[in-house]
């Protein structure tokens, strides 16, 4: 198992979803319906949408809007998503996966490739960068959880293959079909996780420079404007020095 990694900037930055907490809201929600219906709609028995709802819980979402989204799934209201995948690349080289929950596959892929192409970027085909990728699970717990041994002897009791952990928390990476079983056995030990879903991990990072650093996350803001979007996954590094020049 391995130490502290840069993975945080993989995910972007966290002050930038709370200044955009109705969008974080409705892209929360959208999962939970599209997880409700992909399986039973009782979080007990649907491992996705019990992760979905956790997650939900852990960013504030009411229980009112989860037991909505909940109730969605069953009610015949016209609307159907999917998941739709684009893969490109980004200022200085970065490659970029954007992963969507779409009604209108035209729109996002229109939105999608108009948002990257007018921040330095461009979209490729389908498999273009994600052989730079390993698909995993991954579990996330904030530093309260515990310190980095005993995650990581929890990490390993259940099952886990691999662990980060830093002064922002801990990142517990699974096999792709043992996310929800790992993630089950943790909580009797650190608790509900911050969050648990399937991940691209890439297997090499591009450490990018400021100015490359600024368009790249001018890029990603403007993804997550976009509320079909759910989630952008990079293999790029920004230096701590070069986010703080950043803000």
């Amino acid at each position: 198992m391995a130490g502290h990694s840069k993975f945080k900037n993989i995910m972007h930055r966290k002050g930038a979803q709370d200044k955009k907490r109705s969008a974080l809201f409705s892209k929360l929600s959208r999962e939970i319906t599209v997880a409700a219906r992909m399986g039973l709609p009782d979080p007990a028995m649907n491992a996705r949408l019990r992760q979905a709802v956790i997650t939900a819980r852990k960013e504030g979402l009411p229980k009112d809007n989860i037991e909505r989204s909940i109730n969605k799934a069953s009610a015949n209201d016209g609307s159907n998503y999917e998941e739709v995948r684009y893969e490109g690349f980004g200022p200085g080289g970065v490659a970029l996966i954007i992963e969507s929950l779409t009604d209108n596959r035209n729109r996002t892929a229109t939105n999608v490739r108009t948002a990257v192409s007018k921040n330095g970027g461009n979209l490729g085909a389908g498999g273009s960068v994600s052989h730079g990728f390993d698909r995993l699970g991954l579990i996330s717990y904030g530093a309260a959880a515990g310190d980095a041994e005993k995650v990581f002897e929890a990490a390993l009791e259940a099952g886990a293959e691999d662990v980060s952990s830093s002064e922002d928390g801990h990142e517990i990476w699974t096999a792709q079909d043992a996310l929800h079983e790992v993630a089950k056995a943790l909580e009797p030990v650190l608790g509900e996780p911050e969050g648990a879903k399937l991940a691209w991990r890439p297997q090499t990072m591009v450490t990018v420079g400021e100015e490359d650093a600024a368009k790249l996350l001018k890029l990603i803001d403007a993804l997550d404007d976009d509320d079909d979007v759910q989630t952008v996954w990079g293999n790029y590094d920004v230096p701590d020095e070069v986010m703080a020049k950043l803000g």
